[in-house]
């Protein structure tokens, strides 16, 4: 039996059913099966690349003072995209498989962080560079003495970059 386009209906509900396990699996494993093709992730990776700009994300538990601080202090540099999310259950935006593959560099403001992104999506974080910043959960959003240990900081390490 074949369809319009003549595919065999048998393979079709072979790619369904595999396709749903895979999603099944992935769910299972607190992550997301992709939905965007690895032709669509390497243009958009291109894309990116090709407008000159990096694309930071910052980490902190709740994603409610500290990241989204250092997100509002870079949102607006003409060669930066900038990012924040949680590691918490509780946080405002909680990291995601797309923001990891999204940022060319990661930035936790504990070690706690690092080791929860670590623990959770090791495989995507082979190839990159996270950097521990060592502020503590001491400030409240914009508070002019964690603006600046963010500058400070990061503006060390993309200096070395």
């Amino acid at each position: 039996m074949s369809s319009k386009d003549n595919f065999p209906r048998e393979k079709r509900w072979k790619n369904l059913y595999t396709r749903s396990v895979k999603l099944a699996r992935a769910q299972q494993l607190g992550g997301d099966y992709p939905r965007t093709t690895e032709k669509q992730l390497i243009q958009e990776e291109v894309m990116t690349k090709s407008e000159g700009k990096i694309n930071l994300l910052f980490i902190c538990s709740r994603n409610q003072w500290r990241s989204p601080t250092a997100e509002q202090l870079w949102r607006k540099h003409p060669n930066i995209n900038a990012r924040s999310a949680g590691t918490s259950p509780n946080a405002r935006h909680k990291v995601s498989i797309e923001d990891i593959r999204w940022a060319s560099i990661i930035f936790a403001m504990e070690e706690k962080h690092k080791s929860r992104l670590v623990a959770e999506f090791n495989r995507l974080l082979e190839n990159k560079p996270i950097h521990v910043l060592d502020i503590p959960d001491e400030y409240k959003y914009m508070d002019p003495e964690l603006i600046d240990m963010l500058e400070q900081s990061v503006n060390g390490i993309l200096g070395a970059e």
